[in-house]
């Protein structure tokens, strides 16, 4: 019994042994031990600088992410046979061998987003046919290299945004005839050839936001008429051709915001359905009869109505396009129906549409 006035002393520190038990269920290393017979495998050790070795060939998914891991050796994937999906973002990859993916011939998902490749082997995706997504999210490339999608038949998604690239080739898409989305979002695009799209008649899903396009060939949109959902916010566009979204006769969603355009183009009414969901705030509207008038007649659904502005005429600048609509102007006269456009302040719904496959495929 201890004396009244006296403190017990500490209890003596727990063995080295049993501490290391008791910590065992958080270590970030347990979940880069392979399982046997397991089918998914995740690892996202801080620490790893090596791809792990010793996964069961019954392994039909793999997560390496969030590592320290730089290189990758071109048989990191040997004896994996039912390989479908390789997510490897987010780790420090600066280069890929080019037989990399010759021993998983059945390959459906590659993520390598949020690396640092700078280019990839002309034949690096050779050997995978059966490929359906494919992102390369935030990496350093610079060039598309025409080869690399000459047997991508049966891609669905194709993700190259947030990289450096300065041009699109012309034809170098053409493989991918069965692609639904493409995204080359926050790129360096200053032009692009009339036969970009040329094959994507199954694209429905296009983004181009964030990149530095003046001005777009007006049949650039020919060979994609099954787009449904178009981005082309924030670049420097200063005039729509004539007639370049008249192919678009199934387009639901249109972001024009933050261009330079002073004049409008709308594809084609395909009712019945929903209005065009569009997005035309911050450009420098001239809001003369043309304009008021095919709002009128097309009757849109407006985003961010609030932040787009008459710049001309003088009589409107600064007006909101939707209130000078609905007022109408005395020296206009709109022949036709004469609807207003409807409005949404829901801007940020438009970067959220799903993309929902057709019916059949």
């Amino acid at each position: 019994m201890a004396l009244l006035g006296h403190i017990l002393p500490p209890p003596p520190p727990p063995p080295p042994l049993l501490l290391l038990l008791l910590l065992l269920p958080y270590s970030h290393a347990a979940p880069c031990h392979p399982q046997p017979n397991a089918t998914h495998f995740i690892c996202t050790e801080p620490t790893l600088s090596t791809f792990p070795s010793g996964l069961p060939p019954t392994t039909v998914a793999v997560s390496v992410e969030f590592t320290a891991m730089t290189t990758i050796s071109p048989n990191a994937l040997a004896g994996l046979p039912r390989l479908q999906e390789l997510h490897l973002s987010s780790n420090h990859l600066a280069v890929l061998p080019e037989a990399l993916l010759q021993p998983v011939p059945t390959l459906r998902i590659l993520d390598l987003t949020d690396n640092l490749l700078p280019d990839l082997p002309a034949g690096i995706f050779h050997p995978s046919i059966h490929l359906q997504h494919l992102v390369l999210q935030g990496n350093l490339l610079q060039a598309l290299q025409p080869s690399w999608f000459v047997h991508l038949t049966q891609l669905h998604w194709l993700n190259l945004a947030g990289n450096a690239l300065l041009e699109v080739p012309p034809a170098a898409l053409r493989p991918l005839r069965s692609l639904r989305s493409l995204d080359l979002a926050h790129n360096h695009l200053q032009h692009l050839s009339a036969d970009t799209f040329v094959g994507l008649q199954m694209l429905e899903r296009l983004d181009l936001e964030g990149n530095q396009l003046r001005a777009l060939p007006p049949t650039l949109f020919a060979p994609t008429p099954s787009l449904r959902l178009l981005f082309l916010q924030n670049n420097t566009l200063q005039v729509l051709p004539a007639g370049i979204f008249s192919p678009l006769l199934h387009l639901r969603v249109l972001d024009l915001a933050h261009n330079h355009l002073q004049a409008l183009q709308l594809p084609p009414r395909s009712p019945p359905g929903p209005p065009l969901s569009l997005d035309m705030s911050g450009n420098p509207w001239a809001c003369d009869c043309s304009l008021l008038a095919l709002l009128q007649d097309a009757a849109p659904q407006l985003i961010a109505a609030r932040a787009t502005r008459c710049a001309s005429p003088a009589q409107h600048r600064g007006q909101e396009v939707t209130a000078v609509s609905q007022a109408g102007d005395e020296g206009c006269q709109h022949g036709g129906d004469k609807r207003v456009p409807w409005i949404t302040r829901q801007g940020a719904q438009r970067r959220v549409l799903p993309l929902q496959p057709s019916q059949g495929n």
